[in-house]
């Protein structure tokens, strides 16, 4: 069975909200369903979508848990995005948390060093 998980984020303003994705994920969107939404594939049938949704941004939260977790947070450190925390948690797991443009939380995990 095959399973495609779509994850999606209500932003505010489109333009921002896609420009600000492109620095986090490092790439432009995989694909533009219409005028309000773009979709980036993280990973085969895993998909991160933002959606024009005034009403509801700033409400997500969202966690890719990568196994590059140091160099993945130097490169999105190179496009100039920082997070705005850093965890580390009792077993070593290591969470970088980023807030985009309207507050939603994205977090990047990581195993422990």
């Amino acid at each position: 069975m095959t399973v495609d998980l779509f994850a999606g984020i209500p932003v505010r303003d489109y333009a921002a909200a896609a420009a600000w994705y492109e620095r986090l994920l490092g790439a432009p969107p995989s694909f533009l369903p219409n005028d309000t939404e773009a979709v980036w594939e993280l990973a085969e049938h895993r998909y991160v979508f933002i959606e024009v949704r005034p009403d509801h941004a700033g409400h997500a939260m969202h966690t890719v848990f990568v196994s590059d977790f140091d160099a993945r947070i130097a490169q999105i450190a190179e496009r100039g995005l920082e997070p705005a925390g850093r965890e580390t948690y009792d077993n070593g797991v290591r969470m970088a948390t980023f807030r985009d443009p309207d507050g939603n939380e994205i977090g990047i995990g990581g195993g422990p060093v």
